[in-house]
């Protein structure tokens, strides 16, 4: 890190005790009585002498969500109407942007019943979990109406202090910062993070908090680079604090069914699997096109401290505070953003590993941007006695070839596996699992997996209860390994090769030049 941690001060005795309990129960949790969820108040609630204390960091689009699912806000919160870059929208801005919107969705219609694919329970928020600047609306506990209160809100981070303003006024108590290594240094008493910054700062931070013992809650991806992930997982197992990726999907009842129904055998062996999403068309930039030019960032924002590891380069409003998505500096593209919440699934379902081969095609691209859609085939070797699976991604609006049994005039969904006694297919997040043909008296196996609450109720009763959680660094870093192989297949697609993924030795047998794109290097004074 840039920035030296000061010496851990003394704390008042029942402080130390409060957080001593905290901070080992991943490791000690069959020393306590675990408290059953009714007598905590039920699910959403918790009583006040047991809260922990949560900080968030990088609260201003994504981020400020999550920490409304974790704890209603003290004050409703007035989601402003603003441009991508923070800058407020004008009356024909809203106007252009829903008629945009509407054609988009026209052309393109969203599966699963819900706009984007999303799963319902996300209002006023766009596909994608971007806020929606076409709504200006009260939120209470993220526009459910629901009060949440699973944790104490204890701190806010963020280096807009304007950007993230709607939500600092809805947690006037949280103490607020810029830095986030400044309030790790200060702030003794946070037990747990929830992290929303770009894609480029996740490990950085997150590594920074599991060392110093803080459970941590990481927005998906789990990091940038393939090399992030398994030094973030093996940092949670040398630390055993509790851990959780931002991939809400994993915890709805829609995945666990599929899960239930593909390993119950309902369609048959599975051996090829259809993926895609509408991203990035309509949400942010990508293409062949140049960086835009540099210029003087504003004084409501610390620069230096959003740029982290990446290259030193100049501020525009065009990269902050969603566009930077589309950067190879700091995004992950589509895939970073959607395949979590796409491709979870399949690898949970199919009981998946490492890819052995992968190759790419893809639109025109730049050496700033990501291309606009991509077309990603993945092989998958044979797991026992299951056989080997092929995968295919598309993105930007693209839709793979439809499969045989597909009904003429139904859409495809984000996801369909094809099985030798049938079709299963669902939106994004799992959401409504389908069986094709239909079948009136189908009903399914029994239920099996355990239901775990959402996301954020399974990661603070993790905490609470010394407990992994659902979708811990262990299970996150390898969907997040598998979906950054993608960004690597795309750069090396002119070598007219299907690269051979070497996972056991991280690297690329048959193309040792691409290598190098499993990490890169931090701009000085910034480290892992």
């Amino acid at each position: 890190m840039k920035h030296e941690n000061l010496p851990n001060k003394k704390h008042k005795a029942n402080n130390l005790s409060r957080r001593n309990f905290l901070g080992t129960t991943a490791s000690a949790a069959a020393a306590f009585t675990i408290i059953p969820r009714y007598v905590m108040g039920g699910q959403g609630n918790t009583p006040p002498s047991d809260l922990i204390n949560v900080a968030g960091i990088g609260v201003g689009s994504q981020g400020g969500g999550d920490i409304q699912q974790v704890c209603s806000p003290d004050v409703p919160i007035v989601r402003p109407q603003r441009n991508s870059n923070g800058t407020p929208m004008t009356k024909e801005q809203i106007a252009a942007q829903q008629a945009r919107m509407a054609e988009m969705m026209k052309r393109n219609p969203p599966p699963g019943g819900q706009p984007g694919g999303q799963p319902a329970g996300q209002p006023g928020r766009q596909p994608g979990g971007q806020p929606n600047p076409n709504a200006a609306v009260q939120m209470g506990a993220a526009g459910s109406g629901k009060v949440i209160k699973l944790a104490n809100i204890y701190a806010l981070c963020d280096v807009d202090a304007d950007y993230a303003g709607h939500i600092i006024k809805g947690y006037p108590k949280a103490k607020v910062y810029t830095d986030w290594r400044e309030m790790l240094d200060r702030e003794k008493s946070i037990d747990a993070v929830v992290i929303g910054t770009p894609d480029h700062n996740h490990a950085l931070i997150a590594a920074a908090y599991m060392r110093a013992k803080k459970h941590v809650y990481l927005e998906k991806p789990m990091a940038k680079t393939i090399y992030e992930c398994r030094k973030l997982a093996e940092i949670a197992k040398e630390t055993g604090v509790v851990t959780q990726m931002g991939n809400q999907g994993h915890a709805t009842e829609g995945t666990r069914k599929t899960v239930e129904w593909i390993q119950g055998d309902v369609i048959g062996r599975v051996r090829e699997v259809l993926l895609s999403t509408n991203r990035p068309m309509g949400f942010w930039p990508q293409g062949d096109m140049k960086r835009p030019a540099g210029t003087t960032p504003p004084k409501n924002l610390k620069y230096d401290i959003w740029l982290g590891p990446a290259p030193e380069k100049p501020y525009n409003p065009d990269v902050l505070h969603f566009n930077w998505r589309g950067l190879w500096d700091y995004g992950t593209g589509a895939m970073g953003d959607m395949g979590a919440h796409i491709f979870d699934a399949p690898i949970w379902a199919l009981n998946l590993g490492m890819p052995a081969k992968i190759q790419a095609t893809s639109s025109p691209y730049s050496t700033d941007y990501m291309p606009l859609c991509e077309l990603v085939t993945y092989e998958f070797p044979a797991r026992g006695y299951l056989p080997p699976v092929k995968i295919t991604w598309c993105d930007g609006g693209l839709r793979p070839p439809r499969p045989e049994g597909l009904e003429a005039g139904r859409a495809m969904k984000d996801a369909t596996y094809i099985g030798d006694k049938g079709i299963i297919t669902h939106g994004s997040h799992g959401a409504m699992p389908e069986l094709i043909p239909a079948d009136k008296n189908f009903k399914g196996p029994d239920p099996w997996l355990p239901r775990t609450g959402n996301i954020f109720e399974d990661w603070i009763d993790a905490i609470r209860n010394g407990k992994k959680s659902c979708n811990d660094f262990s299970i996150a870093a390898k969907l997040t390994e598998i979906m950054l192989l993608t960004n690597i297949a795309v750069l090396n697609q002119r070598a007219n090769i299907t690269l051979e993924y070497d996972a056991v030795n991280i690297k690329i047998s048959n193309l040792p030049a691409a290598d190098s794109l499993f990490h890169y290097e931090y701009r000085s004074g910034w480290t892992l």
